[in-house]
Protein backbone atom coordinates (compact mmCIF):
# COMPACT_ATOMS: atom_id res chain seq x y z
CA UNK A 1 0.00 0.00 0.00
CA UNK A 2 1.38 3.41 -1.01
CA UNK A 3 1.03 6.16 1.58
CA UNK A 4 -0.64 9.46 0.71
CA UNK A 5 0.52 12.74 2.26
CA UNK A 6 -1.33 14.25 5.21
CA UNK A 7 -2.05 17.97 5.28
CA UNK A 8 -1.98 20.06 8.48
CA UNK A 9 -5.29 21.53 9.63
CA UNK A 10 -4.35 25.12 8.74
CA UNK A 11 -3.57 24.10 5.16
CA UNK A 12 -6.38 21.58 4.73
CA UNK A 13 -9.31 23.71 5.90
CA UNK A 14 -8.74 26.64 3.50
CA UNK A 15 -8.34 24.12 0.69
CA UNK A 16 -11.64 22.50 1.65
CA UNK A 17 -13.38 25.90 1.73
CA UNK A 18 -11.94 26.86 -1.66
CA UNK A 19 -13.09 23.55 -3.14
CA UNK A 20 -16.57 24.02 -1.71
CA UNK A 21 -16.85 27.33 -3.56
CA UNK A 22 -16.81 25.39 -6.83
CA UNK A 23 -19.93 23.39 -6.05
CA UNK A 24 -22.51 26.20 -6.40
CA UNK A 25 -20.92 27.16 -9.73
CA UNK A 26 -21.06 23.53 -10.81
CA UNK A 27 -24.68 23.37 -9.70
CA UNK A 28 -25.58 26.46 -11.73
CA UNK A 29 -23.83 25.04 -14.82
CA UNK A 30 -25.46 21.61 -14.51
CA UNK A 31 -28.84 23.20 -13.84
CA UNK A 32 -28.49 25.41 -16.92
CA UNK A 33 -27.40 22.41 -19.00
CA UNK A 34 -30.41 20.44 -17.78
CA UNK A 35 -32.70 23.31 -18.79
CA UNK A 36 -31.01 23.68 -22.18
CA UNK A 37 -31.36 19.97 -22.90
CA UNK A 38 -34.79 19.72 -21.27
CA UNK A 39 -33.42 16.51 -19.75
CA UNK A 40 -31.80 16.30 -16.30
CA UNK A 41 -30.48 12.76 -16.87
CA UNK A 42 -28.83 13.76 -20.15
CA UNK A 43 -27.25 16.80 -18.47
CA UNK A 44 -25.82 14.66 -15.68
CA UNK A 45 -24.52 12.12 -18.22
CA UNK A 46 -22.84 14.88 -20.24
CA UNK A 47 -21.29 16.38 -17.10
CA UNK A 48 -19.89 13.05 -15.95
CA UNK A 49 -18.68 12.14 -19.44
CA UNK A 50 -16.66 15.35 -19.79
CA UNK A 51 -15.21 14.81 -16.32
CA UNK A 52 -14.29 11.24 -17.26
CA UNK A 53 -12.40 12.43 -20.35
CA UNK A 54 -10.44 14.92 -18.24
CA UNK A 55 -9.53 12.46 -15.46
CA UNK A 56 -8.50 9.76 -17.97
CA UNK A 57 -6.10 12.24 -19.56
CA UNK A 58 -4.71 13.24 -16.15
CA UNK A 59 -4.32 9.58 -15.11
CA UNK A 60 -2.19 8.75 -18.14
CA UNK A 61 -0.20 11.99 -18.25
CA UNK A 62 0.95 12.09 -14.60
CA UNK A 63 3.31 9.47 -13.11
CA UNK A 64 1.18 9.20 -9.94
CA UNK A 65 -1.88 8.62 -12.09
CA UNK A 66 -0.20 5.77 -13.97
CA UNK A 67 1.04 4.23 -10.71
CA UNK A 68 -2.47 4.42 -9.26
CA UNK A 69 -3.91 2.68 -12.32
CA UNK A 70 -1.66 -0.29 -11.62
CA UNK A 71 -3.02 -0.48 -8.06
CA UNK A 72 -6.75 -0.74 -8.90
CA UNK A 73 -7.00 -4.47 -9.71
CA UNK A 74 -4.70 -5.67 -6.86
CA UNK A 75 -6.50 -3.48 -4.32
CA UNK A 76 -9.93 -4.80 -5.31
CA UNK A 77 -8.77 -8.40 -5.76
CA UNK A 78 -7.03 -8.47 -2.37
CA UNK A 79 -10.07 -6.83 -0.71
CA UNK A 80 -7.97 -4.04 0.77
CA UNK A 81 -11.30 -2.24 1.08
CA UNK A 82 -14.89 -3.43 0.46
CA UNK A 83 -15.28 -4.03 -3.31
CA UNK A 84 -18.48 -1.99 -3.47
CA UNK A 85 -16.39 1.13 -2.75
CA UNK A 86 -15.64 1.23 -6.48
CA UNK A 87 -19.32 2.18 -6.93
CA UNK A 88 -18.93 5.39 -4.91
CA UNK A 89 -19.19 7.28 -8.19
CA UNK A 90 -22.85 6.28 -8.42
CA UNK A 91 -23.47 8.57 -5.44
CA UNK A 92 -21.77 11.40 -7.30
CA UNK A 93 -23.87 10.62 -10.36
CA UNK A 94 -27.02 10.90 -8.27
CA UNK A 95 -25.82 14.23 -6.80
CA UNK A 96 -25.15 15.69 -10.25
CA UNK A 97 -28.55 14.49 -11.45
CA UNK A 98 -30.15 16.18 -8.43
CA UNK A 99 -28.30 19.40 -9.34
CA UNK A 100 -29.41 19.25 -12.96
CA UNK A 101 -33.01 18.50 -12.04
CA UNK A 102 -33.65 20.84 -9.11
CA UNK A 103 -31.32 23.88 -9.25
CA UNK A 104 -33.56 25.57 -11.81
CA UNK A 105 -36.55 25.07 -9.48
CA UNK A 106 -34.95 25.90 -6.13
CA UNK A 107 -32.08 28.25 -6.92
CA UNK A 108 -28.47 27.53 -5.97
CA UNK A 109 -28.80 28.75 -2.36
CA UNK A 110 -31.81 26.57 -1.49
CA UNK A 111 -30.33 23.56 -3.27
CA UNK A 112 -27.09 23.95 -1.30
CA UNK A 113 -28.80 24.38 2.07
CA UNK A 114 -30.91 21.27 1.43
CA UNK A 115 -27.85 19.24 0.42
CA UNK A 116 -25.95 20.57 3.44
CA UNK A 117 -28.70 19.29 5.74
CA UNK A 118 -28.37 15.76 4.43
CA UNK A 119 -24.58 15.87 4.50
CA UNK A 120 -24.45 17.13 8.09
CA UNK A 121 -26.79 14.43 9.35
CA UNK A 122 -24.95 11.67 7.51
CA UNK A 123 -21.60 12.94 8.76
CA UNK A 124 -22.63 11.87 12.26
CA UNK A 125 -23.52 8.39 11.02
CA UNK A 126 -20.38 7.97 8.92
CA UNK A 127 -18.12 8.88 11.83
CA UNK A 128 -20.07 6.60 14.16
CA UNK A 129 -19.69 3.65 11.78
CA UNK A 130 -16.02 4.42 11.09
CA UNK A 131 -16.38 4.09 7.32
CA UNK A 132 -13.66 6.63 6.50
CA UNK A 133 -9.90 6.27 6.91
CA UNK A 134 -9.96 8.26 10.17
CA UNK A 135 -11.88 5.44 11.94
CA UNK A 136 -14.79 5.60 14.40
CA UNK A 137 -15.69 8.77 16.29
CA UNK A 138 -18.28 9.08 19.06
CA UNK A 139 -21.63 10.79 18.54
CA UNK A 140 -21.87 13.51 21.20
CA UNK A 141 -24.86 15.47 22.40
CA UNK A 142 -23.30 18.68 21.04
CA UNK A 143 -23.12 17.20 17.53
CA UNK A 144 -26.70 15.93 17.72
CA UNK A 145 -27.84 19.38 18.89
CA UNK A 146 -25.96 20.98 16.01
CA UNK A 147 -27.64 18.64 13.53
CA UNK A 148 -31.11 19.47 14.91
CA UNK A 149 -30.31 23.19 14.67
CA UNK A 150 -29.20 22.64 11.08
CA UNK A 151 -32.56 21.17 10.14
CA UNK A 152 -34.35 24.08 11.86
CA UNK A 153 -32.14 26.59 10.06
CA UNK A 154 -32.87 24.97 6.71
CA UNK A 155 -36.61 25.14 7.40
CA UNK A 156 -36.20 28.86 8.10
CA UNK A 157 -34.09 29.38 4.96
CA UNK A 158 -36.66 27.75 2.67
CA UNK A 159 -39.67 29.36 4.41
CA UNK A 160 -40.10 32.16 1.81
CA UNK A 161 -40.55 29.51 -0.88
CA UNK A 162 -42.86 27.45 1.35
CA UNK A 163 -45.26 30.33 1.86
CA UNK A 164 -47.79 29.04 -0.64
CA UNK A 165 -50.45 26.54 0.27
CA UNK A 166 -51.89 23.43 -1.30
CA UNK A 167 -50.23 21.88 -4.32
CA UNK A 168 -47.56 24.62 -4.48
CA UNK A 169 -46.16 23.43 -1.14
CA UNK A 170 -46.14 19.83 -2.29
CA UNK A 171 -44.52 20.70 -5.60
CA UNK A 172 -41.64 22.38 -3.77
CA UNK A 173 -41.17 19.73 -1.08
CA UNK A 174 -40.46 16.99 -3.63
CA UNK A 175 -37.54 18.87 -5.29
CA UNK A 176 -36.16 19.80 -1.83
CA UNK A 177 -36.06 16.17 -0.70
CA UNK A 178 -33.93 15.19 -3.70
CA UNK A 179 -30.87 17.32 -2.75
CA UNK A 180 -31.35 16.36 0.92
CA UNK A 181 -30.94 12.70 -0.05
CA UNK A 182 -28.06 13.50 -2.41
CA UNK A 183 -26.29 15.40 0.38
CA UNK A 184 -26.94 12.59 2.85
CA UNK A 185 -25.11 10.15 0.57
CA UNK A 186 -22.16 12.49 -0.02
CA UNK A 187 -20.51 11.78 3.34
CA UNK A 188 -20.51 8.09 2.47
CA UNK A 189 -18.95 8.84 -0.91
CA UNK A 190 -16.19 10.97 0.65
CA UNK A 191 -15.43 8.29 3.26
CA UNK A 192 -15.31 5.54 0.63
CA UNK A 193 -13.09 7.63 -1.65
CA UNK A 194 -10.78 8.54 1.21
CA UNK A 195 -10.30 4.88 2.11
CA UNK A 196 -9.71 3.92 -1.53
CA UNK A 197 -7.22 6.77 -1.94
CA UNK A 198 -5.08 5.36 0.88
CA UNK A 199 -4.78 2.05 -1.01
CA UNK A 200 -4.42 3.50 -4.51
CA UNK A 201 -1.78 5.93 -3.25
CA UNK A 202 -3.34 8.91 -5.04
CA UNK A 203 -6.73 10.68 -5.19
CA UNK A 204 -6.39 10.77 -8.99
CA UNK A 205 -7.21 7.07 -9.23
CA UNK A 206 -10.09 7.29 -6.75
CA UNK A 207 -11.51 10.10 -8.88
CA UNK A 208 -11.10 8.07 -12.07
CA UNK A 209 -12.90 5.05 -10.59
CA UNK A 210 -15.69 7.39 -9.42
CA UNK A 211 -16.20 8.82 -12.87
CA UNK A 212 -16.15 5.41 -14.54
CA UNK A 213 -18.94 4.00 -12.35
CA UNK A 214 -20.91 7.24 -12.29
CA UNK A 215 -20.77 7.71 -16.06
CA UNK A 216 -21.79 4.08 -16.66
CA UNK A 217 -24.82 4.46 -14.37
CA UNK A 218 -25.93 7.70 -15.97
CA UNK A 219 -25.52 6.43 -19.51
CA UNK A 220 -27.68 3.40 -18.71
CA UNK A 221 -30.31 5.67 -17.12
CA UNK A 222 -30.23 7.98 -20.14
CA UNK A 223 -30.65 5.06 -22.57
CA UNK A 224 -33.69 3.86 -20.62
CA UNK A 225 -35.13 7.37 -20.65
CA UNK A 226 -34.38 7.65 -24.38
CA UNK A 227 -36.26 4.43 -25.10
CA UNK A 228 -39.27 5.48 -23.02
CA UNK A 229 -39.56 9.21 -23.70
CA UNK A 230 -37.26 10.03 -26.59
CA UNK A 231 -34.40 12.52 -26.79
CA UNK A 232 -34.47 16.06 -25.47
CA UNK A 233 -32.88 19.09 -27.09
CA UNK A 234 -29.53 18.89 -28.94
CA UNK A 235 -26.29 19.73 -27.14
CA UNK A 236 -25.75 23.50 -26.73
CA UNK A 237 -22.80 25.14 -28.44
CA UNK A 238 -21.57 27.31 -25.53
CA UNK A 239 -18.32 25.94 -24.08
CA UNK A 240 -19.10 26.78 -20.46
CA UNK A 241 -21.92 24.23 -20.33
CA UNK A 242 -19.24 21.53 -20.23
CA UNK A 243 -17.22 22.78 -17.24
CA UNK A 244 -19.31 20.97 -14.61
CA UNK A 245 -17.53 17.64 -15.09
CA UNK A 246 -13.98 19.00 -14.72
CA UNK A 247 -15.09 20.91 -11.60
CA UNK A 248 -16.40 17.62 -10.23
CA UNK A 249 -12.96 16.08 -10.80
CA UNK A 250 -11.39 18.75 -8.61
CA UNK A 251 -13.98 18.39 -5.86
CA UNK A 252 -13.82 14.60 -5.66
CA UNK A 253 -10.01 14.45 -5.78
CA UNK A 254 -9.46 17.14 -3.13
CA UNK A 255 -12.15 15.73 -0.82
CA UNK A 256 -10.68 12.22 -1.12
CA UNK A 257 -7.26 13.58 -0.15
CA UNK A 258 -8.52 15.74 2.73
CA UNK A 259 -10.66 13.04 4.38
CA UNK A 260 -7.55 11.20 5.52
CA UNK A 261 -5.99 14.35 6.99
CA UNK A 262 -9.03 16.13 8.42
CA UNK A 263 -11.62 13.37 8.78
CA UNK A 264 -15.08 13.25 7.19
CA UNK A 265 -16.77 15.83 9.42
CA UNK A 266 -14.07 18.51 9.30
CA UNK A 267 -13.65 18.05 5.55
CA UNK A 268 -17.42 18.40 5.26
CA UNK A 269 -17.36 21.55 7.41
CA UNK A 270 -14.82 23.20 5.14
CA UNK A 271 -16.51 22.30 1.86
CA UNK A 272 -19.96 23.13 3.25
CA UNK A 273 -18.70 26.55 4.36
CA UNK A 274 -17.51 27.21 0.82
CA UNK A 275 -20.80 25.97 -0.63
CA UNK A 276 -22.90 28.23 1.60
CA UNK A 277 -20.80 31.31 0.94
CA UNK A 278 -20.53 30.63 -2.79
CA UNK A 279 -24.17 29.79 -3.33
CA UNK A 280 -25.50 32.92 -1.65
CA UNK A 281 -22.98 35.07 -3.50
CA UNK A 282 -23.95 33.48 -6.80
CA UNK A 283 -27.68 33.91 -6.24
CA UNK A 284 -27.17 37.54 -5.19
CA UNK A 285 -24.73 38.54 -7.95
CA UNK A 286 -26.06 36.40 -10.82
CA UNK A 287 -29.58 35.28 -9.91
CA UNK A 288 -31.22 32.66 -12.09
CA UNK A 289 -34.61 33.58 -13.58
CA UNK A 290 -37.27 33.46 -10.87
CA UNK A 291 -34.73 33.15 -8.03
CA UNK A 292 -35.48 35.44 -5.08
CA UNK A 293 -33.09 35.58 -2.12
CA UNK A 294 -35.19 36.74 0.83
CA UNK A 295 -33.87 37.78 4.25
CA UNK A 296 -34.90 34.48 5.94
CA UNK A 297 -32.86 32.62 3.30
CA UNK A 298 -29.76 34.67 4.15
CA UNK A 299 -30.25 34.45 7.92
CA UNK A 300 -31.19 30.76 7.74
CA UNK A 301 -28.04 30.04 5.77
CA UNK A 302 -25.91 31.87 8.35
CA UNK A 303 -27.61 29.92 11.14
CA UNK A 304 -27.03 26.70 9.20
CA UNK A 305 -23.32 27.50 9.03
CA UNK A 306 -23.22 28.12 12.78
CA UNK A 307 -25.08 24.88 13.46
CA UNK A 308 -22.65 22.94 11.28
CA UNK A 309 -19.72 24.39 13.24
CA UNK A 310 -21.44 23.38 16.47
CA UNK A 311 -22.07 19.87 15.12
CA UNK A 312 -18.63 19.15 13.69
CA UNK A 313 -15.90 20.94 15.65
CA UNK A 314 -14.10 18.91 18.34
CA UNK A 315 -15.49 19.74 21.77
CA UNK A 316 -14.23 18.85 25.26
CA UNK A 317 -15.11 15.38 26.44
CA UNK A 318 -17.51 16.66 29.09
CA UNK A 319 -19.61 18.82 26.75
CA UNK A 320 -23.08 17.24 26.54
CA UNK A 321 -21.50 13.83 26.22
CA UNK A 322 -23.79 11.14 24.98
Amino acid sequence: MTSTPRLPLLAGLPLAVATGLLMPVQGRINGALGAALADGIAAAAVSFSTGLVVIIAVSFLLPKGRAGLARIVPAVRNREFPPYYVLAGCIGAFFVFAQSFTVGLLGVALFTVAAVTGQTLSGLLVDRLGIGPAGKKPVTGIRVLGSILTVAAVAWAVSPRLGGAGSGLLELLVPVLLPVLAGFLMSFQQAMNGTATVHYGTPITATLVNFVSGTALLLVAWLVKLALAGAGNPLPGQWWYYLGGPMGCIFIAVAAMLVRSLGVLVTGLGTISGQLLGSLGLDLAFPAPGTVVALPTVLGTVLTLGAIILATLPWPRGALKR
